[in-house]
């Protein structure tokens, strides 16, 4: 009987140890949201959570394009605008949260994420834009929208999506779209970077330092305690500091007295990634505007602020110049009118 029992748990531990768990069984973001709203449940979300997510979400949504691009019949606005549309679903809902608690609460595992699926989110992105089934789907039903009985709405899409893969790219030749994604690739890269170097300038690089309570004359009571507190932290005990957080920023520089410390606090903000440190950021800006150049040249354009223009409502540069232009002299008197009033208070 003892015999059959061992064998019993030892049939027992063996099937549980071979047993195929799921590892993304428990992942809330392949599950709708159990919450008033379906507000997303970020105490249930962690960092684990987000590759598998972005790695399901873009394989989700190049089989729906596959399925859009493969459809037999021909393109119409149902079966290719719409569906292109709403396809991506998963990816829009993993982006949303990742990007709001990566902008509010960012830390070096989501950083580390971030390297990491960035170069694959301009990959999928460039797989999409520069389809060439896809587009010519997309161009079909933009050469026949005015005979297609589309509505305003409907009509209005379409240009946009039109517009949107021609300005991606979807109208180059092969030898200029491998260009492209490389020029994207790096961009990915570098905006990363930046991102990161500000975030170090901002956490680590500038803390001003008061000892004097004359100087923290105009602000509130809970600004000097969490001056105070954060000055503790810092082991500067009796102290008050001020960092480049907007919650410790944005008090200071809007109720301080002191002007002089409101302009080196002020300074400390602006001159992130200019201080000639490791974390300096103006050779990445000099490579991403050469990157940006080089794109808007590839698409037919001589400047990048040509081609960023080209679809707002100024369409060039030169008109926006106009524009300011115009309006400096009547803006100059009321500005001037502002001041007067505000140096009677």
């Amino acid at each position: 009987m003892k015999k059959f029992y061992f064998v019993l748990l030892f049939s027992s531990v063996l099937f549980m140890a071979t047993k195929q768990v799921d590892p993304t069984e428990d992942n809330p973001f392949f599950k709708e949201y159990a919450t008033p709203f379906e507000v997303p449940p970020f105490d249930k979300i962690d960092t684990t959570h987000y590759i598998p997510a972005f790695e399901r979400g873009f394989a989700e949504q190049q089989a729906e394009i596959d399925a859009i691009i493969n459809n037999a019949d021909a393109p119409t606005f149902e079966n290719t605008i719409m569906a292109l549309e709403n396809s991506g679903k998963l990816l829009r809902k993993v982006n949303l949260v990742f990007g709001a608690v990566s902008g509010a609460n960012t830390t070096k595992a989501l950083q580390n994420i971030n390297r990491k699926i960035s170069p694959l989110s301009t990959k999928h992105r460039d797989n999409i834009n520069l389809n060439d089934k896809l587009f010519a789907r997309i161009k079909t039903i933009y050469d026949n929208r005015l005979t297609s009985n589309l509505d305003a709405e409907q009509l209005r899409t379409v240009e946009k999506y039109y517009d949107d893969f021609i300005r991606s790219g979807a109208n180059l030749n092969e030898t200029d779209k491998q260009k492209l994604r490389e020029m994207n690739q790096k961009m990915s890269a570098l905006g990363v970077r930046f991102g990161d170097y500000q975030l170090e300038e901002t956490n680590t690089n500038f803390v001003m330092v008061i000892d004097n309570i004359k100087d923290l004359e105009g602000l509130s009571k809970d600004d000097i305690e969490a001056a105070a507190i954060t000055a503790k932290q810092m082991k500067m005990e009796g102290k008050w500091a001020f960092t480049l957080q907007k919650p410790s920023l944005l008090p200071f520089l809007q109720y301080a007295k002191n002007r002089e410390l409101r302009e080196k606090l002020y300074k400390g903000y602006y001159m992130r990634g200019n201080n000639n440190n490791k974390f300096d950021t103006k050779e990445i800006v000099a490579q991403i505007y050469n990157l940006r150049l080089e794109r808007a040249k590839l698409m037919g354009y001589k400047t990048y602020a040509e081609f960023g223009i080209s679809n707002n409502m100024a369409q060039t540069p030169e008109n926006v110049y106009k524009f300011l232009n115009d309006i400096m002299t009547p803006t100059m008197e009321m500005a001037i009118k502002d001041r007067a009033e505000m140096q009677k208070i």
